[in-house]
């Protein structure tokens, strides 16, 4: 309180402090009957007594007409509260402040929702008025918890471990392949700067300059369209460093976390533990396991692998074809019969798979359309494999194999919600299952054209040691030395070892990816000049704090986000200009027919 005018916070008075005058300022939240009020700032909640006698009518009359949600100031006197009247739930609660003096600074109008958690509001509406939704316990809470982690990463990384802080430009080119970018015009004819996606670019130059160690608070753009829980404007913790290997990077990461973990959400326990992408899509169908719960993907290709069922056999033939399951556990009993039709409906809606189940009655036999096609042998295999319980529901599928794990991965993820639903606890919103997935691909096929290859991280990442000769032979069996840092099922950070041969970039870039180089010929020629072997990580800030707090949208712990059609609420943005202001761009607008309506209209 040395800068202000007030003596205290609205959340720091104690019994120790009774008999003491106070000054406090914030707002009203609660007033009842002209008898006391709840003042409120960011620190907390003080019980005010209005006073009642004729020396002090004024004070009354004041406070009892405040508005809820007007600023005030009060002074008085800190009493004990009388036997019988402590709010054990308040931390302030043994005291109260007899006013003897008081002040509205600024008078509140009616309000557009009520400022408590509990109250429903529509994101639309809160995020109109985010200057009052601010004012939430919650965000708050959000916000102080985000600024200490990142007070405590800069300590660790700067102060502890050598980083030099580096803002880089907003203001950049176009960078080939990764995410669609913001164009921003400039005053040359047919000339854009991009806002860039990443520092990527320049923190590799960096390490070309010879600065050895860089971090960043980075702000990025990635023009994504209407995606939900994503923001056009985003915040990444961005690292490199020199002469690293990727154990190096992931031991950093490690304590960088350890080091700045919240003290309320427990402690995290280190080394983190890895799986392969090949070992995360077979296991868990996805390249972003949540491991805080099983039901894991299981190969039950031999033990069917002698039936007579027609459609196994077929799936079979395929050169990676493979039958797989999911054993839902007590399936039979939280999960309804449309509940497993809408599992199977999504299998086939999205990755044309179609899916078999098998129950398991309680006493031991299955009830499935396939038993009649398998013997006592097979069953009791089945029930081994999948170690089924009485009441269990298995998923099975059969087809390509990555088809097939990435099918059941998203039922293993549809089913874990459905069975939390139905009040059975699968996973402990309080653990944080962190996971490192490595030697991902180098390469994938494009989805538009499945004969050309796009970099599965970005083109910049090295090739994994064992693989490298494989880059000019045969690309996509090459791993990548690519590592992504997963946490309860969500991607927070990813990173790579470096391509630090000028030489090896152009054959990637010109011969792999069929991507001009030209674009890139100030990265291509710096690597020429001595560029030291590096690599470095990206966190996702905004999504690793809102899974700290369990907040429901990474929009509960941006100060002010954007909607998900990347629309501010509050100050209308994007919004539209004259042509007189386009002019200096050499920029017209085509308005599309209806749009050139409305506006005359």
């Amino acid at each position: 309180n040395s800068f202000v005018t007030r003596t205290n916070t609205c959340g720091e008075l104690r019994s120790a402090h009774v008999g003491q005058k106070v000054t406090l300022y914030g707002w009203v939240q609660y007033q009842r009957q002209g008898l006391f009020l709840v003042l409120r700032d960011f620190q907390g909640l003080t019980q005010i007594i209005i006073p009642q006698d004729e020396a002090h009518s004024h004070v009354k009359e004041l406070l009892s007409n405040a508005p809820v949600e007007s600023v005030v100031r009060v002074t008085g006197t800190v009493s004990p509260r009388p036997p019988g009247q402590e709010n054990p739930k308040m931390p302030t609660g043994d005291i109260e402040v007899k006013a003897e003096s008081a002040e509205i600074l600024n008078s509140c109008k009616k309000l557009p929702f009520e400022i408590k958690d509990f109250v429903k509001k529509s994101e639309a509406l809160r995020m109109q008025y985010r200057y009052l939704d601010l004012r939430s316990f919650q965000l708050q809470s959000n916000l102080r918890l985000r600024s200490r982690m990142v007070m405590r990463m800069r300590e660790y990384l700067c102060n502890l471990h050598g980083f030099v802080d580096v803002e880089t430009p907003t203001l950049f080119k176009r960078t080939p392949g990764g995410a669609k970018e913001f164009l921003v015009p400039s005053r040359e004819a047919g000339k854009f700067y991009s806002l860039p996606q990443s520092p990527q670019q320049f923190k590799q130059l960096l390490m070309v300059g010879g600065l050895d160690r860089y971090f960043q608070v980075a702000r990025c753009y990635r023009d994504e369209g209407s995606r939900p829980d994503r923001q056009p404007e985003f915040t990444q913790i961005d690292i490199e460093m020199s002469f690293v290997d990727q154990a190096g990077i992931q031991r950093l990461i490690e304590g960088l976390l350890q080091h700045s973990w919240p003290d309320e959400r427990g402690s995290i326990v280190t080394p983190f533990p890895s799986m392969t992408y090949e070992e995360a899509l077979a296991e868990y169908g996805t390249d972003k396991p949540d491991t805080r719960f099983g039901m894991k993907i299981v190969d039950i290709s031999d033990v069917l692998r002698g039936s007579d069922i027609r459609f196994v056999q077929n799936a079979l033939s395929y050169p990676h074809g493979s039958i797989r399951a999911i054993c839902i556990p007590q399936g039979v009993r939280y999960l309804t019969n449309k509940d497993l039709e809408s599992l199977k409906e999504s299998a086939k809606s999205q990755f044309n798979q179609e899916i078999m189940e098998i129950i398991r009655r309680p006493d031991g036999s299955l009830k499935s359309l396939l038993t009649k096609f398998l013997g006592e042998r097979e069953q009791s295999e089945l029930i081994q494999a999948l170690n089924m319980e009485g009441d269990d529901v298995v998923l099975l599928a059969a087809g390509e194999h990555k088809q097939v794990c990435s099918a059941l991965g998203t039922l293993r993820l549809l089913s874990a919600n459905l069975l939390e639903a139905a009040g059975l606890a699968l996973r402990d919103p309080m653990a944080f299952h962190f996971l490192w997935v490595v030697d991902f691909p180098l390469f994938l096929p494009k989805a538009e054209n499945p004969t050309e290859l796009e970099s599965a991280h970005h083109p910049f990442t090295a090739p994994h040691p064992s693989d490298a000769s494989l880059l000019y032979s045969d690309p996509t069996e090459v791993r990548s030395q690519h590592y992504d840092l997963v946490l309860n099922g969500n991607e927070v950070g990813g990173g790579s070892i470096r391509i630090h041969s000028a030489e090896q970039q152009r054959f990637v870039l010109e011969k792999v990816l069929k991507e001009d180089s030209e674009v890139l010929s100030h990265l291509l020629e710096a690597l020429g000049f001595g560029a030291p072997p590096h690599g470095g990580i990206a966190l996702g800030l905004d999504r690793l704090i809102s899974l700290i707090v369990d907040a429901p949208s990474i929009r509960d712990v941006i100060a002010f986000p954007k909607s998900f059609r990347g629309r501010d609420l509050m100050g209308n943005a994007p919004d539209y200009v004259t042509p007189e202001e386009l002019e200096p761009y050499h920029i017209q607008v085509s308005w599309p027919l209806e749009e050139k309506e409305a506006k005359k209209n």
